[in-house]
């Protein structure tokens, strides 16, 4: 019973962690490798705007993606 209620507790206290939010525009300051999602219409209908920080003199990468494979890809990552 112990294990059960432990395990229920850590699951949710970890779940917070696997959200990103999508925002509305994209930010001005973004540190290097950083990644935001943004909600764009330069992208289509049911994708995101994927936004990669870069270092000092490099352009920053972006790039449309589906959310559902973002999300997915970012819960396999997680610890």
């Amino acid at each position: 019973m112990r294990a059960l209620l432990l395990g229920l507790i850590l699951s949710a206290a970890s779940l917070p962690c696997l959200a990103q939010t999508v925002l509305k525009s994209e930010p001005l300051v973004l540190a290097p490798y950083e990644i935001a999602l943004v909600q764009d219409a330069s992208c289509p209908a049911g994708k995101v705007l994927k936004v990669t920080g870069a270092i000092r003199g490099l352009h920053r990468r972006k790039a449309c993606v589906s959310l559902a494979a973002e999300r997915a890809s970012l819960a396999a990552v997680a610890p």
